[in-house]
């Protein structure tokens, strides 16, 4: 008898490519019906989506909240008060972030840009449809794909789907995944098999990020998953017992 506790191997599903949509939306059912909405992005103006969105590369949330507290209590998170701001006293005051001088100079970069070719005016740039707004967003040195698909996500509130490595490693796990791990393999994924509604993509994405920090961590949590039952990572031996409390 195997020890309390080890996993079981048990055979991937079969791909589910044929009715992928129907499997995405059961799998977005799951997450809201055991997690409910997760109101992101949490920020209180269209500029502060795009200052945490730089900072939370690579950074915890709450390490970027202190940096957004910073500076708002310095009144400097304004496109203006930004170019102005010495890049060293920038750095300091996103220092809890990390990476803060590589972070203040894409910050910098981003201001400038907003001037030189929008006059500091959001609505002019977001006036663009999504695949033009998207080159210029990456053509900005420091903005990387999903740092672009969150500003267009959850600050111009246009429907693209945001890929991170939360999405990735749940997916994997449920079976289901593109033949190359590219972003934009994985971006398909999605924006071929979903209806293209920003609230939609907006919710998914937030609840991914959500499970894979709670339960469907590296190590995961199988026990506490709503998404057990459709999952194709190894079980443990009892799993056929647990309970998923979703309904």
């Amino acid at each position: 008898m195997k020890e309390p506790g080890k996993y079981r191997k048990i055979p991937s599903p079969a791909p589910y490519w044929g009715n992928s949509e129907d499997f995405l939306l059961e799998v977005y059912h799951r997450l809201f019906a055991c997690y409910g909405p997760q109101y992101w992005w949490p920020a209180q103006s269209p500029f502060e989506v795009i200052v945490g969105a730089i900072l939370t590369q690579q950074a915890a949330w709450a390490n970027v909240e202190k940096a957004i507290a910073n500076l708002k209590g310095h009144e400097v998170l304004n496109p203006a008060a930004l170019r102005c701001l010495p890049i060293e006293e920038l750095g300091q005051l996103i220092y809890p972030s990390g990476y803060y001088h590589s972070k203040a100079l894409k910050i910098k970069s981003f201001v400038d840009f907003l001037r030189e070719h929008y006059n500091d005016n959001l609505d002019e740039l977001f006036a663009q449809d999504i695949s033009s707004l998207r080159a210029e967003l990456l053509s900005i040195p420091g903005i990387g794909e999903e740092t672009c698909d969150s500003i267009i996500l959850y600050a111009a509130g246009k429907p693209i789907f945001v890929v991170d490595a939360y999405t990735r490693r749940i997916m994997r796990h449920l079976g289901l995944g593109p033949s190359n791990n590219s972003y934009a393999a994985w971006q398909n994924l999605f924006m071929q098999r979903l209806p293209h509604q920003e609230r939609l993509f907006n919710e998914y994405h937030a609840l991914l990020v959500h499970h894979g920090k709670k339960v469907c961590k590296k190590l995961p949590l199988c026990e506490r998953c709503c998404l057990l039952c459709l999952c194709s990572f190894p079980k443990p031996e009892d799993s056929e017992t647990l309970s998923v409390g979703l309904f």
